[in-house]
């Protein structure tokens, strides 16, 4: 007797077949399941190496080989500790704000942060800036913190138009103020290292907010990030 009920992995990949390479968007949240974090970081990446072995090994790699043998523990390792860290709200870094004792009151900018994302489509990586500006309500934030938040939310599987909110929604919550601008230009490995392998494009993304809707803010802060 065959179930009438498929088997899960094969509705997901039905679905993968459906959606093919097309760029599709769910939410300003990354998508998680509740017990998300019910293992700790060795238990992650204890789980994780004996699966990245069995990839390599269906690849046809011999593990056996000394350049080899040690990759899947470092693996393991990176997405868990490195490169996808951003996804456990613990690595949040701690944002401390202070008052705006010098009562500056026109727009801070942070320019050409470095951007180091992933793309969770192919897994493949994202490099590029971040520009990032904001007019105090009388708060301020250290300004190494805004390369931090750029960093936090940059290292897990991404869609840039979500990272490019997820720092806005941040700084916005932080420093308790809408007056929030947020731009990156990025290139996508999985646009340049496979598919079309278009390697001269690239990607931007903006999130303005508060003031920075205004033409003539939005204008400043171009200006600024262009020079």
């Amino acid at each position: 007797m065959t179930s009438s009920n498929p088997h899960p992995h094969s509705r997901d990949f039905d679905r993968a077949e459906r959606i093919g390479d097309d760029h599709v968007g769910t939410s300003v949240d990354t998508p998680l399941r509740p017990d998300a974090f019910l293992l700790d970081d060795q238990e992650k990446m204890a789980r994780i190496e004996p699966l990245f072995r069995e990839i390599m090994e269906i690849l046809g790699l011999d593990l056996t080989d000394d350049s080899l043998a040690g990759t899947p523990r470092r693996v393991a390792k990176m997405y868990v500790q490195e490169i996808f860290r951003g996804l456990n709200p613990a690595n949040h870094p701690n944002c401390k704000t202070f008052d705006n004792a010098y009562q500056y009151g026109e727009m801070l900018v942070e320019k050409d942060i470095t951007l180091n994302s992933t793309c969770e489509h192919h897994f493949l990586p994202i490099h590029g800036q971040a520009h990032v500006a904001y007019i105090s309500s009388g708060r301020v934030i250290g300004l190494s913190k805004i390369n931090r938040l750029v960093d936090h939310y940059a290292k897990r599987p991404q869609v840039q138009e979500r990272l490019t909110r997820q720092v806005a929604e941040a700084l916005k919550a932080i420093l308790n103020t809408e007056d929030v601008a947020v731009v990156m230009s990025a290139k996508h490995l999985c646009v340049s290292s496979r598919g079309i392998e278009d390697e001269g494009s690239s990607t931007v993304t903006a999130d303005y907010h508060g003031a920075f809707k205004t033409e003539s803010v939005r204008r400043e802060f171009l200006d600024h990030i262009r020079s």
